[in-house]
């Protein structure tokens, strides 16, 4: 049985679109068979991470009515599959996120992992991918503000069913006045999953349009952290060693080929 995963901020800047993209990936690489749906209809920020902001069926031909989800299934990077969400104006006026729900319900069981990727705030198309998924990853960064709506998140998501399951924290600067892994989890009343440290390359990656970090620079830190996480998720047992770069090497070599590295 596939697992059903809106991943959750409250707020927006945090950088979560960018985590469940790499995410997906990391998922993908390891064997599992992972889906990623952009469920900002207003903003597919997701899909243009994949280049695929031009795709000729989207999220809001789904929710329309006009299509089914698998028809608007692509693939991208390391066997990860996309549906990406659209940029017109005109379709998004008309798309029904009512109909998230059962579109994710309808494919749920042929993957391993369905990753949604929910939009900052509360608003509708936020509250429909609460509802349509069976758990929530909250991802924040090390702040108050960012804590605060996470907790929000966290909230909304009970309510509508969608157990919270853990939290990560994103853009780790190891900064005084940062919120610590234990402030957080006392906060959120959740598990720790992960931290993932502030890193140049993540950033490149997403300015200059280049593939996600983990497929550019997987011995970077930002992608080392993600590995970590994807593996908790998945159940799968990590073996830290002090040679970093071996544990690394072993765990993703016949996954990934190297680019500039």
């Amino acid at each position: 049985m596939g697992r059903s995963i809106a991943i959750a901020s409250g707020k927006g800047g945090v950088g979560k679109t960018t985590f469940v993209a790499n995410l997906g990936v990391a998922l993908a690489s390891g064997g599992a068979k992972t889906l990623l749906v952009d469920t900002d209809i207003a903003m597919a920020n997701l899909s243009l991470i994949f280049k695929l902001q031009n795709s000729p069926i989207t999220l809001h031909e789904i929710l329309m009515g006009d299509a089914n989800i698998e028809d608007a299934v692509y693939a991208a990077h390391k066997g990860v599959e996309i549906v990406p969400s659209g940029l017109s104006l005109e379709s998004y006026r008309k798309a029904d996120p009512a109909r998230l729900k059962q579109a994710i319900e309808s494919v749920v069981n042929k993957y391993d992992f369905v990753l949604l990727d929910v939009p900052a705030g509360i608003e509708r198309c936020a509250l429909a991918s609460f509802n349509a998924a069976q758990q929530t990853l909250i991802i924040t960064t090390p702040d108050a503000a960012s804590a605060a709506d996470a907790l929000k998140a966290k909230s909304v998501a009970q309510r509508l069913m969608s157990k919270p399951f853990a939290f990560v924290i994103n853009m780790v600067r190891e900064e005084k006045g940062e919120l610590t892994k234990t402030q957080l989890s006392t906060m959120l009343e959740l598990p720790y999953y992960g931290s993932i440290p502030y890193d140049p390359e993540v950033r490149k990656s997403f300015v200059e349009g280049l593939d996600p970090v983990i497929i550019r620079r997987p011995q970077s830190p930002a992608s080392k952290a993600i590995v970590d996480i994807a593996n908790k998720i998945a159940g799968r047992r990590v073996e830290v060693t002090e040679e970093k770069k071996s544990f690394f090497s072993g765990l993703f070599g016949r996954f990934f080929k190297k680019k500039g590295v």
